[in-house]
């Protein structure tokens, strides 16, 4: 251990500094301040007889010809905590002061110990020598903490401040078992010793360690990348991931942190008086629509989601069961946003949105729905994202005028999610093997018919046609029985299906009139589909699996289909395209899509939904939903308390 007069910088009969002579991070030597200190090491401890550390602003020789510095005694006693704290807002302060527990601390405090208050025992700091400075002793420190003197003591003498090892790395272990005895508190954890001095340091010091570790220093150069490399989303779904937090990027035990801290991420009052002109602006990056909010929600800027239509064939009889249909078991996640759109839908509607509602659960909230004569269609999304939703905008098409029951026609629903706007059109064109001419009229009827965007703004306009509705968004999904069959007849196509499977999708493919239409340019303008690898959705015989087997004989085809367009290339992926073989109360198959669409941050121009939602069939859902579940418990213990046991 170094000795007193090298530690401290001077000899004993030096005299003391001014007192205006403190140095910015350094330790106080003015003799009003060296008192004894009664939880100081003790002053004779050995130590080496010489130490090789230049003081530090101490005049070179001192003056001998002042009397009372030769005759004059004093007790040294250890400075006043250096001041390096820097200047930070209240808010800031508080959130270095707290503390992040451990899981060894957990498993401490299980056992009936307290856990220690950082990696290491209450450091001691040393005197200002450019050779023995702590390396824990960084700007960034809050505060020094003491322990309490231990009686009998008499004080501790300025060595032990000195001794760099000990204020670096921990006190010994007979003073720490001292101090614990005498004080009453729990056992703390007790550092070992270097077996040699530790090296020179330079006065530039900072602990990256400390720093980051223990997160007491946000402007550290390494502190935002390690904290931006452990928030991470598994998928676009909220449900894995979290908003970043405070809490987000630590590594505290999830038990001891539920009870004491907050999700949400302190705001700074001085933020708040500072009153910024661009804050909340068209521009800034604090709007709700803006960038900083949608990377908080998506920070792949892809939103999930899930597209479907069914001709239901004015079924009043429901499937039992909707989960093959809306959450089938290609997807790990349950997706951000579902449209369902149907064709000759049953009468109770009201019914067929409850049982969507139900299925989904209480995550999900219907955030609009429309019908146009047998056409329904129905929006879902999860309530953590309806705040960012414009209001929902829809338009009908009605493509058989002297039909009184308009089963055929189109009817579109279009908004704005964050910067990005959706159009979502479902159609039931004209029915016929032979009747391609009224199906092109039929599309070409509903690009010019469907009036919107209405009161919502167009996000691109100078790239909109006003002759063709699907230009106006950003994202188009055009799904429904467009009735396009496959030509050849039923004969051969029956004999394609009985081929082997990996060929037979790819061979009733080139007989599909839609392809062939599409190839033309005739419809479907600068729309694209998913590769097909299902068999035909129609027609089936209701509750088999075998194709029209009645008189009609009617040839399989693939009249179900999804469409989608991109205003920008590449910002849809379609991910999975399928049918539910399961369900089969109506002659269609369901066929369903799962995408992941890019979205672009907004403008607070844009007339928001204000979280809107039906309510009353949230609730309706919800009940159902427990109701079924009281129900299926009560069935399980009546089943096994009913359960015979027999000995044979």
């Amino acid at each position: 251990m170094p000795s007193k007069s090298a530690c401290l910088g001077r000899s004993e009969a030096d005299p003391p500094q001014p007192e205006g002579g403190m140095l910015t991070g350094h330790l106080v030597n003015s003799d009003r301040d060296l008192a004894p200190y009664p939880g100081s090491l003790a002053a004779d401890r050995p130590g080496p007889e010489k130490s090789p550390l230049v003081p530090l602003d101490v005049p070179a020789e001192i003056s001998h010809e002042d009397p009372q510095a030769k005759a004059k005694a004093f007790t040294p006693k250890p400075p006043m905590r250096p001041r390096l704290e820097r200047a930070l807002s209240l808010d800031e302060k508080g959130w270095r002061r707290r503390r992040f527990p451990s899981s060894q601390d957990d498993l401490a405090s299980g056992n009936g110990a307290s856990p220690s208050r950082g990696s290491s025992p209450d450091a001691v700091p040393g005197p200002p020598a450019r050779t023995c400075l702590p390396p824990g002793l960084s700007a960034s420190l809050q505060e020094i903490p003491t322990s309490p003197g231990t009686p009998g003591s008499g004080g501790r003498s300025p060595s032990s401040w000195g001794n760099c090892a000990s204020g670096a790395m921990g006190t010994p272990q007979d003073l720490l078992h001292r101090d614990r005895a005498s004080a009453g508190s729990s056992p703390r954890r007790a550092g070992g010793l270097p077996s040699r001095p530790l090296p020179a340091m330079e006065w530039s010091v900072a602990s990256a360690c400390l720093r980051t570790a223990h997160k007491v220093d946000a402007d550290h150069a390494d502190y935002k990348v390690r904290v931006q490399g452990r928030l991470f989303r598994a998928h676009s779904s909220l449900g894995p991931g979290r908003p970043p937090s405070p809490l987000a990027s630590d590594d505290c035990s999830l038990r001891s942190a539920k009870s004491s801290f907050s999700l949400l991420a302190p705001i700074r009052a001085k933020d708040v008086r500072s009153r910024s002109y661009l804050e909340g602006s068209l521009l800034a990056s604090g709007a709700l629509m803006g960038a900083e909010e949608l990377a908080r929600y998506f920070p792949d800027r892809t939103v999930a989601l899930f597209v479907a239509t069914w001709n239901m064939q004015g079924q009043k009889e429901l499937p039992v069961n909707l989960d093959e249909l809306l959450l089938p078991a290609e997807a790990d996640y349950a997706q951000d946003l579902y449209v369902v759109g149907v064709q000759e839908g049953c009468s109770d509607r009201r019914e067929w949105e409850t049982r969507l509602q139900e299925t989904l659960g209480p995550h999900y909230v219907m955030l609009h729905s429309a019908a146009h004569g047998a056409l329904h269609l129905s929006v879902l999304i999860r309530r953590d994202l309806i705040w960012f939703c414009s209001e929902v905008e829809s338009s009908t098409v009605t493509t058989r005028i002297v039909s009184q029951i308009k089963t055929k026609g189109a009817l579109g629903v279009g908004f704005t999610f964050f910067g990005t706007s959706f159009l979502f059109i479902t159609s039931h064109f004209t029915s016929g093997d032979g009747k391609v001419g009224e199906r092109l009229l039929d599309y070409s009827k509903t690009v010019q018919g469907l009036a919107l965007p209405k009161n919502v703004p167009d996000t691109c306009p100078y790239r909109s046609d006003a002759a063709d509705v699907t230009t106006r968004f950003d994202g188009v999904f055009w799904f429904g029985d467009f009735n396009f069959r496959l030509s050849g007849g039923r004969v051969s196509v029956e004999a394609i299906l009985r081929q082997d499977p990996g060929t037979r999708v790819p061979a009733l493919l080139q007989l599909d009139q839609l392809t062939r239409e599409m190839q033309r340019g005739s419809i479907f303008k600068g729309f694209q589909e998913p590769d097909i690898h299902f068999l035909p959705s129609y027609k089936f015989d209701l509750g088999k699996d075998s194709y029209d087997t009645s008189s009609k004989q009617r040839t399989p085809s693939y009249t179900d289909r999804v469409m989608y367009r991109s205003r920008h290339r590449d910002d849809i992926c379609p991910l999975t395209y399928s049918s539910c073989p399961g369900i089969k109360t109506s002659d269609h198959r369901p066929v369903y899509g799962l995408f992941r669409v890019k979205v672009r941050p907004g403008r607070d121009n844009i007339p928001l939904a204000a979280g809107k939602f039906d309510r009353e069939l949230y609730l309706v859902g919800i009940k159902r939903r427990i109701s079924k579940e009281m129900q299926r418990q009560q069935a399980l213990k009546t089943q096994h308390a009913s359960a015979i046991c027999t000995v044979s």
